[in-house]
Order: structure tokens, then sequence, then C-alpha cells
């Protein structure tokens, strides 16, 4: 199956010779599960020609916001739509989450709650599961037709699914510990409350859950569904 990768975003230049950019993360966390993978830089105007092109789509993270205005975003909202129509699997991840919800409807916004940085526990319907985090945006609205899958205090919709359609994460399952270090030092100082990022600090090396949402990711992308024209 081939995964088609939605780049929105790029790692921090200092980190990307150790820890690789956003693609390689999510080659990385998707590894040994029969995926192929072809990467778009959709950010600098690098898409898709057609919705069919790849079996599925995996929206990145991004340092911008969904609401932002940059010319990409509306070109990417406006594919996301016809994939979804289309019945090609969606999955996004953080901006990604944030930016299909936006697509369909909902509303994204800057949290007053501030940021979430590091390891972050979660509600998957009774389950606990801990992920990392980098975040002051958030869904706010979800849009009409999606289900609540994820959630925490701090963050209402964590998760979202969209029948066979597509399904999105807040966290970031393909950020390593180590990654999200390298963030405090690099984008962090001057942005996210220091005494946030030492709370997070003290929270790195806790077992983490991105092999649980690598399963689910995989079930999603390999169930069988119809296709539309």
């Amino acid at each position: 199956m081939l995964i088609g990768i939605l780049q929105t975003g790029q790692s921090p230049d200092v980190l990307r010779a150790e820890a690789g950019d956003y693609p390689e993360m999510f080659q990385h966390l998707l590894a040994g599960r029969g995926f192929d993978f072809r990467s778009y830089h959709v950010e600098g105007e690098d898409f898709p020609t057609d919705v069919h092109e790849c079996d599925g789509w995996l929206i990145t993270g991004s340092r911008h916001g969904a609401y932002e205005d940059h010319a990409f975003i509306p070109r990417l909202e406006a594919f996301l739509r016809a994939a979804y129509a289309a019945n090609v699997p969606i999955v996004g991840i953080c901006f990604g989450h944030q930016l299909l919800a936006q697509a369909l409807g909902g509303k994204v916004e800057r949290s007053p709650k501030g940021w979430a940085v590091g390891p972050q526990e979660y509600d998957f319907g009774g389950e606990m599961l801990t992920l990392n985090a980098w975040h002051r945006d958030q869904v706010t609205v979800p849009p009409p037709g999606a289900t609540v899958t994820a959630r925490n205090d701090f963050c209402e919709y964590a998760g979202l699914a969209y029948g066979d359609h597509a399904m999105t994460v807040q966290a970031h399952p393909e950020f390593s510990d180590a990654f999200v270090d390298g963030l405090m030092r690099t984008r962090g100082p001057g942005l996210v409350p220091e005494p946030l990022m030492e709370r997070a600090r003290a929270q790195l090396g806790k077992p983490n859950s991105a092999p649980t949402i690598a399963d689910q990711i995989t079930q999603f992308f390999l169930r069988p569904r119809p296709t539309r024209a």
C-alpha cells in the first residue's frame, strides 16, 4: 500500500541531521508494516496531481496555524475534501488533525490554556495512552460527523474519527523523546514557558504508547473500504 505523506512543515535544521525530517519520522514509526511511502512537500507547493495517486494520505505536523494565511493551506484543504469524498483514507497528526477538521467545517483556535509539551496522557475510550505533544492550537469545534476518540482535561478533542474516511490525533506518535528535548532546546526558549519545559523534561523517558497508535494507523489504512471516483 502506497502512503502519500503530505509534509506541511519541517523539523529544525539543527535537529534534522540526527532525527530526520517529518516524513522520515513517519516512515520509521510505520516501518515493517507493508507500506511504501511517497512524500510531497505541500508547504512548498509540491502537491499530488490526483487524490488516487496514492492509496492513502498522511498529513504531518507544522509550525503553522491552520487558520493562518498561507497559500498552501486552502489548496491542501480542497485536496483533502476531494480525497475524503473519494473515500481515500486520511490520517492527520497535530496540524494535520487540525487542518482536516477545519477543512470539513470544524474550528481551530489558539488555546487560552497555552502549550502542551512532552509526554501527555490521553483517554482513548477508556484506554490510557501516553504520547508526546507539542502544540498550543486545538480543535475547538469538531466538524459534523466526527467522533471523538481521545481526550484529556487539556485537550477535549485530542482524537477524531470520520467513519472509514479518516482518523486524526493531536499528539505526535512520531516524535521521540530525544526530538522533543531538541525542540525544547531549539524552538522552546522564548516561546514555551520555561517551568512547563522543566516539567516536560522530567517526564521524558516514561513508557510511550506510540507503537499502539502505529497499530491503529496500520489497521485504519488496511481496512477494506469501497472506492468512489
